[in-house]
């Protein structure tokens, strides 16, 4: 069985032996957005699908951000005032995120009814790229647009995401709660999904 490293940060509590890296690819140091837009035929940046969960006191200051969705809709961190919030970095040619989508959209399907927002944050595709990839993988819930790197900026200021896929959780109060580098594992990501609900 594949397993994650795991920390938690100001609980008491850090564990995590990471074993052989979970997803392929080139360990890379350059900016992510610069990486992502470069076109060399890298298909995606790897993560080491290291998962990080913060403790209420360590989560820091309420995500400020504004982007703007592939349907022009300007969505800023105002829109969801009081849900929790994951934000799922991506792009089309990125092997592991293709893996995840199904698990994501099971996951919207089960936790937006109890006040999660899901959102994409596409740093790469034009808009016929990115709704071909949304039709294949019935991708309920919107994407910002952000080859431009605003979300991606914004978050940097937070928690960076350093590797595509990259999911954040947003708690009640707008703070990252926790961050997967890399490949979500729907189990996982369930639990760190219930826990910024249940807080």
């Amino acid at each position: 069985m594949r397993r994650r490293s795991f920390l938690r940060i100001g609980a008491g509590l850090a564990v995590g032996v990471p074993l052989a890296a979970a997803l392929a690819g080139c360990t890379v140091e350059d900016p992510l957005a610069a990486q992502a837009k470069a076109g060399d035929n890298k298909n995606y940046i790897a993560g080491d699908g290291s998962v990080t969960e913060y403790a209420v006191s360590e989560r820091g200051e309420p995500v400020e951000l504004s982007g703007t969705l592939f349907d022009g809709t300007t969505v800023t961190n105002a829109d969801w005032a009081g849900d929790v919030v994951v934000l799922n970095f991506w792009y089309a040619a990125c092997a592991p995120c293709r893996k995840e989508a199904p698990d994501l959209v099971e996951l919207h399907e089960q936790f937006s009814p109890e006040g999660a927002r899901f959102y994409g944050v596409n740093i790469r595709d034009e808009a016929k790229t990115a709704e071909a990839f949304e039709r294949n993988f019935a991708i309920p819930y919107p994407s910002f647009e952000d080859r431009n790197g605003d979300v991606l900026l914004a978050m940097t200021g937070y928690v960076p995401p350093q590797a595509v896929p990259t999911t954040l959780v947003l708690d009640r109060e707008g703070r990252v709660s926790a961050r997967i580098l890399g490949l979500a594992e729907k189990g996982t990501l369930k639990t760190l999904i219930s826990d910024a609900l249940a807080a």
